[in-house]
């Protein structure tokens, strides 16, 4: 899977995301957006549903409309050959996949804004 198209700074990129009891299942996103000023994951709540992704929580955050209270969840995360199930919140206005930093550090990645896509990164244990 290869980053498709840059937007404001921004890559988007194909993934695959499923429920993480139910992995073969899963749906291919094909222009989630890598957003490094995104902390969390976001997925538009019908994917959600669609993946029956089990709601465990809520979190409030402040999103660049206003700040929401957003339901919790995880899901499964295939990206460039790595895989992750990953904390991610569940947005009634967003209509897209937003990836955040937890997920793609928690995969090993980085972002290399001069290239426009995504790098290997060093996961630390310290």
């Amino acid at each position: 899977m290869r980053a498709k198209e840059v937007e404001w700074g921004h890559v988007r990129i194909e993934i695959r995301i499923a429920n993480p009891v139910q992995r073969d299942q899963g749906i291919v996103v094909p222009d989630a957006l890598v957003a490094t000023g995104a902390t969390w994951t976001t997925v538009p709540r019908q994917l959600a549903d669609d993946l029956a992704l089990d709601i465990v929580g809520q979190y409030r955050v402040r999103t660049a409309a206003a700040p929401q209270v957003l339901d919790q969840s995880y899901a499964y995360i295939e990206l460039q050959g790595k895989a992750l199930v990953s904390f991610v919140l569940v947005s009634d206005t967003y209509p897209s996949v937003l990836l955040g930093v937890t997920t793609l550090e928690g995969m090993g990645f980085a972002a290399d804004p001069d290239k426009e896509r995504l790098i290997d990164s060093e996961l630390l244990l310290l």
